[in-house]
């Protein structure tokens, strides 16, 4: 189970608590426990928090999309991205753009958590450079530019398998993504690394089909790491690792995934 699993609470600001009569000239601070909350200390509600998405029309991020937008601890939800969700909500700040034009998105980029979920194939992007152009080098600019304005929390999903020293080319684009996104030092950094992505796709994907119809019936006597995984349970695992308190860089492997986002 991840370290960070059931902890519920995003980082935050707390503001002053409820003060003592004056004549004590002081102020209390409030916790959680009984003792405190008896003596009368009143604690503060958690700040709600603003969510920037990108790659909110593919399988996953369009689960993340509904979840931050039903989430009351989300305030609103920033979506970046080549083309509309097609969603409304009070909550939904919506920026159709150039993700390969820094200047047209590098001032959205500002809120408290990214999420990254953007992704495509080689047939889909027209050749193994355009896809590393897609999955690495957009979703290593933006995650950039949000760090450079303050945010201070990133949520990456990734892949089984990725290393940037494998021999497999999406493998390796995956690792090399992850290695990079690191680098950039955010405050928190979480890593979601599932399998096999199993849901109703917008593209036609044949190869996926058929693997899908082969490894559903027998999935529960595989490795977690070759099971089918819903893209809901990705997209739960993926809010709720948003909102754990350790600093530093979490990775969660397929076990991990099922468990949290079940």
């Amino acid at each position: 189970m991840s370290p960070e699993a059931g902890s519920g609470e995003f980082p935050m600001r707390r503001r002053a608590a409820r003060q003592r009569p004056r004549k004590e000239g002081r102020e209390r601070r409030c916790t959680r426990s009984r003792a405190r909350l008896a003596s009368g200390c009143v604690p503060t509600e958690p700040r709600a928090i603003t969510a920037i998405l990108v790659g909110a029309t593919g399988l996953v991020g369009s689960a993340i999309l509904r979840l931050l937008l039903a989430d009351s601890r989300i305030r609103s939800v920033v979506v970046l991205g080549r083309r509309a969700t097609g969603v409304e909500s009070p909550k939904l700040r919506e920026h159709v753009v150039d993700l390969e034009a820094p200047a047209a998105f590098n001032g959205l980029l500002r809120g408290d958590v990214l999420f990254s979920a953007l992704g495509t194939t080689v047939r889909g992007a027209g050749g193994r450079a355009a896809q590393f152009r897609i999955d690495h080098d957009m979703q290593l600019r933006i995650a950039t530019a949000a760090r450079r304005n303050g945010v201070t929390a990133l949520v990456l999903v990734s892949a089984a398998g990725s290393s940037a020293a494998s021999p497999f080319f999406y493998s390796r684009m995956k690792g090399l993504l992850e290695r990079d996104v690191v680098a950039l030092g955010f405050e928190r950094t979480r890593i979601l690394r599932p399998g096999f992505l199993d849901g109703d796709r917008a593209e036609k994907r044949s190869g996926e089909r058929l693997a899908l119809r082969l490894l559903r019936p027998i999935a529960p006597v595989l490795p977690y790491v070759a099971r089918p995984i819903s893209a809901e349970v990705v997209a739960r695992a993926a809010v709720q690792s948003a909102f754990g308190r350790a600093a530093g860089v979490i990775r969660y492997e397929a076990a991990e995934i099922f468990r949290n986002g079940a």
